[in-house]
């Protein structure tokens, strides 16, 4: 399991607050520092650690690049936060401003993300270029074989998850925010149709509303509430070099490989084609769902049958609130990474650029990332239950378009008006027609 900063909880829970935000991921985390902001007494509970699944374990990337034109108003305002968010958490968070390209060897490439940059960056303002053969080859030197071309966004950024959102979540107590981790939220209690508690495995908390950023785990919350929200998860492996003497300062990926250089000097490295899709029963009950992402990017996902198949089945759709919940018996979701497919990713890495020749593996590990049918996450106050807020199906995005997404559902929660339009992120567009499909890099 990888190491993520730990952060202490808090003692006796509290009777009462203004808002319970259920998960301590960095959307649960950063709603939780926009509701402090705006004065509103805010409870965090976490079943496991805060950051312990994809929110510490991700790429890093904080980018605006290759966006589904929905979320890139938020990725816009999720940049201007990160630049300040060591400033504003005084701590390092590992953010730094140094590009992201999507070097292009193939014609299928090029056109790809010429298309993107055609359709989005004059539109939404973006500081992203074509690259000529030429500009690609300097902005990341060293390559064996010449790009066609890239995709290049030069206030792009990356950060570090496992320290990010750690220090984010310790602003969060400084400013008086509470956090209750190994705390479980089993279900909600209402009130004249509104929610009124949040029910955990340590106690009942009065509130006016919650907030569900529970990631890959909230289907089978709203399951328990019988609300229907189509949701899965793909595994993604991730591996960390150890330091190495040079490199690109820049972020890139191109091929079988993305790479993305860390404080410490070694680099973050994935495989840019493949992840993995392990069935679970759900795979099945949501075939349907989604069929338009699969069909979108069914070459980038391998299908497993496994152990997790079992896990799953077993674990409860229906429990009572006086009842151990299935958030109790998995605490931390640690699926089994690939390591072939990191392996497969370095050495291409090695034969494209040779600084990377020999490089070492100091670590590898995997996460779940909790996927829509449209890899557009939901933000809504869900009509089927008032008071109840949903942030999740974040795609493998939430982290470089987390801090946007505290401030839009603490703006929902509150009442203000949102800083984007909130129509695209609907729960019930995926059950109208004609269904929404991905439109970004996936």
């Amino acid at each position: 399991m990888i190491a993520v900063e730990r952060v202490e909880s808090d003692g006796a829970l509290p009777r009462r607050t203004g808002v319970v935000v259920m998960g301590g991921g960095v959307a649960g985390i950063a709603t939780a520092m926009e509701l402090r902001q705006r004065g509103v007494d805010v409870v965090v509970v976490e079943k496991g650690e805060i950051a312990a699944e994809q929110s510490g374990r991700n790429w890093g990337w904080v980018r605006q690049q290759g966006r589904d034109p929905r979320e890139i108003p938020l990725a816009k305002l999720a940049m201007e936060k990160w630049r300040r968010m060591n400033a504003t958490v005084e701590a390092e968070t590992g953010y730094r401003e140094a590009g992201i390209a999507y070097l292009s060897y193939t014609e299928k490439d090029l056109a790809w993300n010429a298309r993107w940059h055609d359709r989005n960056a004059a539109r939404f303002d973006l500081k992203t270029r074509l690259l000529s053969a030429a500009e690609a080859e300097a902005l990341v030197p060293g390559g064996t074989r010449r790009p066609l071309g890239a995709l290049y966004t030069v206030d792009d950024g990356r950060a570090e998850p496992f320290i990010a959102v750690p220090a984010m979540a310790r602003h969060l107590r400084r400013a008086g925010g509470k956090i209750f981790t190994q705390c479980a939220a089993r279900g909600i209690e209402t009130s004249a149709g509104r929610v009124s508690a949040v029910v955990t495995e340590k106690g009942t908390i009065a509130c006016d509303a919650a907030v569900l950023a529970a990631g890959a785990w909230s289907r089978r919350f709203l399951g328990n509430l019988g609300i229907r929200f189509p949701q899965l998860t793909v595994i993604n492996t991730v591996g960390r070099s150890r330091p190495m003497a040079a490199g690109p300062d820049v972020t890139f990926l191109g091929g079988r490989f993305a790479a993305r250089k860390r404080l410490d000097g070694g680099y973050t490295i994935a495989h840019n084609l493949y992840s993995v899709a392990s069935l679970i029963p759900d795979s099945f009950r949501l075939l349907f769902d989604f069929l338009p992402l699969m069909i979108t990017d069914v070459r980038g996902v391998k299908l497993r049958l496994g152990k997790r198949f079992f896990d799953e089945a077993r674990l409860a759709r229906r429990w009572r609130l006086d009842e151990v919940s299935p958030f109790e018996r998995v605490r931390i979701l640690d699926p089994k990474p690939y390591p072939a497919l990191i392996h497969d990713a370095a050495r291409h890495l090695a034969a494209q650029f040779p600084a990377f020749a020999g490089v070492e593996m100091a670590e590898i590990w995997a996460g779940a990332i909790d996927v829509t049918p449209d890899a557009v996450p939901v933000f809504e106050e869900l009509p089927q239950q008032r008071g109840l807020f949903l942030a999740s199906g974040l795609s493998g995005h939430g982290f470089g378009i987390g801090p946007a997404v505290g401030q839009l559902m603490a703006e929902l929660v509150t009442g203000e008006t949102p800083c984007v339009d909130v129509k695209p992120f609907r729960l019930a567009r995926y059950f109208e027609r004609p269904r929404p499909r991905p439109d970004g890099d996936i």
